[in-house]
């Protein structure tokens, strides 16, 4: 009878119930399966038999990968993304710097508020519109200043339209009669990018006439609120461009006052006809310039941009009640 190897099958059943004394007994256990079992099997048997038990099936896997085209159509995908958030990021962080220059602003007229009752006087918010330096269209005002005088009128030319101060005409202690003007701290200016909206210095919105105003609608109010828009006062009774200046009589200047109960004012005695409403744009003001970039007498260029958004669903407006003189910052609500 011809021997036969052993299969697979039967191999590692006989493993499983192989004793374990040669292990128990330190002998060395054969690794090699057929010839535990069969310690007379020729080389060639042995060699059948391992070549019987690999003779499993091997199942190669091979990894996924993206094509070319597929790669491109991504590509193309994230483009199209890109193209279309980047103008909406710029213009998120217009409308926060917008939004940083109104609640400066509101922090301010706060201020001035608090100064007036602090002081126990009237307190000025004084502005510079286009041309300040040219009372009445004439340089016959600014020709006749010192050198000194001069200089503090052209340091100002970049404020046009962004720039305020703080102002007493008097102080507590004063002689009657002889009051004492002063400026409280320095000239400030909204941040590069904001500026008020250049309507709020035309005089064809002066407050005198209920009817001279420009409407601004708030859409998020139900019914629709529209906010009446009126110029700024003006007065020719500051001081300027230093408190020791004595102004022409035709250099009028705009202005929003406190009383000393910290109300708006227009004379610094009578409360406010209406509350005030300031609304701020976003944009670009290009002060004229010589070749050294030294700023140069003449009007700004301004560009809202983008244009109407002082006016439109954009809008920021700094409204102070006439009452308590408490300023908030208004803007159209997302739905």
């Amino acid at each position: 009878m011809i021997w036969a190897p052993p299969s697979e099958w039967s191999l590692k059943r006989r493993k499983r119930r192989a004793p374990a004394g040669n292990a128990a007994c330190g002998r060395a256990v054969p690794t090699d399966s057929t010839a535990s079992f069969h310690p007379n099997v020729s080389p060639f048997a042995k060699t059948l038999t391992g070549n019987m038990t690999n003779t499993r099936p091997v199942h190669s896997s091979f990894a996924s990968a993206f094509t070319l085209l597929e790669l491109l159509v991504v590509i193309s995908i994230l483009g199209i993304l890109a193209a279309l958030s980047v103008p909406a990021i710029k213009n998120l962080g217009k409308s926060n710097a917008q939004v940083g220059a109104a609640q400066q602003l509101v922090d301010d007229v706060s201020q001035a508020r608090r100064f007036a009752i602090s002081r126990h006087t009237t307190v000025y918010m004084i502005f510079l519109p286009e041309n300040f330096w040219l009372p009445g269209g004439s340089s016959t005002w600014f020709n006749s200043l010192d050198y000194d005088q001069k200089a503090a009128v052209t340091n100002l030319l970049d404020k046009q339209f962004t720039g305020y101060a703080f102002m007493s005409l008097r102080s507590v202690g004063d002689q009657p009669g002889q009051p004492t003007s002063q400026y409280i701290g320095e000239w400030k200016s909204l941040p590069e990018g904001s500026f008020i909206a250049t309507n709020k210095f035309n005089l064809n919105f002066y407050p005198s006439n209920p009817n001279n105003y420009y409407p601004i609608t708030d859409n998020s109010q139900i019914p629709n609120l529209t906010y009446r828009i009126y110029s700024l006062n003006y007065t020719n009774g500051f001081p300027f461009p230093t408190e020791t200046n004595s102004a022409p009589a035709s250099l009028y200047l705009p202005y929003i006052a406190f009383n000393y109960l910290g109300q708006l004012t227009v004379d610094g005695n009578e409360i406010a006809p209406r509350d005030e409403y300031i609304p701020l744009a976003q944009g670009s003001i290009l002060y004229a310039k010589d070749a050294n970039k030294a700023l140069q007498l003449a009007p700004p260029d301004v560009l809202e941009q983008p244009p109407g958004n002082s006016t439109n669903s954009m809008f920021n407006i700094v409204h102070i009640d006439r009452l308590t003189g408490r300023a908030e910052l208004l803007k159209e609500q997302v739905q």
